[in-house]
């Protein structure tokens, strides 16, 4: 979204979290939240916060899905806040663990993710 004014002043970036509850027609089902990890470039913390909130704010809609059920995604907070220094190189920024049966295709699934990636960034040096 291009809403937000681009920087003036010499800014650092931050990864933010900002958290959505989704809600389809009535709400008669098990809660579900859309956790999603943003970068904002800001001159400092509160100003970081500021936008976020913003930007989770204007992206909160409301449409029908393929059902016809009213769907809501609420903004519901800023939750995490942090400032990405350029000395980390290789920092972990995400983490979740996952419980799956059987191993074995799980594993499967994330090669074939990972062949995937591959070749879409083989495609992309071959024509640029």
């Amino acid at each position: 979204m291009h809403f937000l004014k681009q920087p003036t002043a010499i800014a650092d970036w931050y990864l933010v979290k900002i958290v959505y509850r989704i809600i389809c027609g009535t709400g008669q089902h098990t809660a579900q939240f859309d956790e999603q990890l943003r970068l904002i470039q800001a001159p400092n913390r509160q100003m970081a916060f500021e936008k976020a909130e913003k930007l989770g704010r204007s992206e909160e809609t409301t449409f029908y899905n393929h059902e016809e059920q009213l769907v809501r995604w609420e903004f519901i907070h800023v939750t995490d806040l942090y400032r990405v220094s350029p000395q980390i190189d290789g920092a972990e920024v995400y983490s979740r663990i996952e419980e799956r049966e059987p191993a074995e295709h799980y594993i499967q699934i994330l090669k074939g993710k990972a062949r995937s990636l591959f070749g879409q960034i083989t495609k992309e040096q071959l024509a640029g």
